[in-house]
């Protein structure tokens, strides 16, 4: 099995970054735009949340939102069907400072093969995240 681990500093509040995390349904718009073209709440399947994505590059997927932890601001997922026989990650923020914060992207996937596609994926994702992130911390800070 893969194990893709992979962290960023991002120069934005962590309380910031993870009310667009934790907005589950909103990726496209609050947490990765760009990254993330489309994303939509699906219904459940035996009553965990699921949520349709598209991603830039044009592929979709299914994810089943396994946990959202605002103690620890961590947000689980499980990608269904396609190509991956096995999905698992995570995505947690941690304050390194009032306005500085560093995210902690896993994912443990199956086959092994499709690992270097997956980690360039979750490395677009984050400089996506700390783009979008730090860009909105700029405007919030000038705001009057």
């Amino acid at each position: 099995m893969a194990s893709i681990h992979r962290e960023i500093l991002i120069d934005a509040p962590a309380a910031a970054l993870w009310s667009a995390m934790r907005d589950v349904g909103a990726l496209h718009t609050r947490l990765v735009p760009g990254f993330v073209t489309e994303c939509a709440m699906d219904g459940a399947v035996d009553g965990v949340m699921a949520r349709q994505i598209r991603f830039a590059n044009g592929m979709t997927t299914r994810e089943l939102i396994v946990d959202i932890d605002d103690e620890k601001r961590r947000v689980a997922w499980s990608a269904v069907g396609g190509r991956l026989t096995h999905h698992n990650a995570s995505s947690q923020v941690f304050e390194e400072g009032a306005s500085t914060c560093r995210v902690v992207w896993i994912a443990d996937l199956l086959p092994h093969a499709l690992a270097p596609a997956i980690a360039q994926m979750i490395e677009a994702g984050l400089q996506a995240m700390k783009a979008h992130a730090e860009q909105q911390a700029r405007t919030d800070a000038a705001a009057p």
